[in-house]
């Protein structure tokens, strides 16, 4: 007599893809997240007020995957990935969230491990992981690297930002959202409040999201990384505004944010000469 399929499990986790105008990698991002070893609850797609043809590609995806596991929150206009990711957190109806970009793909275990991790640990407020760039059409199926973790103290946050929203895994209950309108360095800033509020914050040593693009300012001296700098900048200025960050910590970060931004130009600049040296 054959076996009958194994039913799929869920976990209590709603996962939350926002998207603008991004017909041409949306599927992929779905398609890890339905693929996931212990799929998420819900998936919860955001359509950030695109204008075009986007919001007939994400009912498409939802008739494919299921109406009755894909939730569509459609915004009127283009409010930016902070607010979006709002929209989809406070439409999410499960214990945890969990979030994608809509270029980016998970590991098919990441569901599995990080909330695995969550509900030993109830106590964590947020948890991220390590991610990977890889080249388009790149396997995303490699075994996850080590099995550790480590808390990520305020002054970690505030020297650098240890994991990208793509691998973060929250509660949903938290009091907190992305700052509404912020449009860069809107995950470092709501990391930076919720350790700043004495929640831990985690990060584990799983390689469990992929990213398909370079980092902002990769290829040299551009204006996006002094842009970048800048976002950096406001967000240890909202916080010493709104009280979280004394005066002298906000000097002292602000100023050790500007010397990584001098040295990276520096070293930008030496290996350009070098690269042009070398082809004269």
């Amino acid at each position: 007599m054959p076996m009958e399929p194994s039913p799929v499990r869920d976990a209590p986790v709603s996962a939350v893809i926002p998207c603008y105008r991004c017909a041409g990698t949306l599927r992929r991002a779905v398609a890890s997240v339905a693929a996931q070893s212990l799929r998420p609850a819900e998936l919860i797609l955001v359509e950030d007020g695109s204008g075009d043809g986007t919001l007939q590609e994400l009912q498409d995806l939802r008739r494919a995957f299921g109406a009755d596991w894909v939730k569509i929150v459609a915004l009127k206009e283009n409010l930016g990935l902070a607010s979006a990711r709002n929209a989809g957190w406070d439409a999410a109806a499960c214990k945890y969230v969990a979030f994608l970009d809509a270029d980016d793909a998970w590991h098919p275990r990441k569901i599995e491990i990080q909330h695995a991790f969550m509900a030993a640990h109830p106590e964590v407020a947020v948890s991220g992981h390590a991610h990977l760039q890889i080249a388009e059409g790149e396997a995303i199926d490699a075994v996850p690297a080590r099995r550790d973790f480590r808390a990520i103290s305020r002054w970690d946050l505030l020297l650098s930002n240890r994991f990208i929203a793509p691998s973060a895994m929250l509660r949903r209950d938290l009091p907190y959202r992305f700052q509404a309108g912020r449009r860069r360095l809107e995950d470092h800033l709501l990391w930076l409040e919720i350790a700043s509020a004495g929640l831990p914050v985690v990060r584990l040593g799983e390689i469990l999201a992929f990213t398909f693009k370079a980092p902002i300012g990769e290829s040299g001296l551009s204006a996006n990384a002094w842009t970048m700098r800048k976002a950096e900048l406001s967000a240890l200025w909202h916080l010493y505004r709104t009280g979280r960050l004394g005066l002298a910590s906000a000097v002292a970060v602000c100023a050790f944010s500007l010397a990584k931004h001098a040295l990276r130009t520096v070293l930008l600049c030496a290996g350009r000469m070098r690269h042009f040296g070398r082809r004269r």
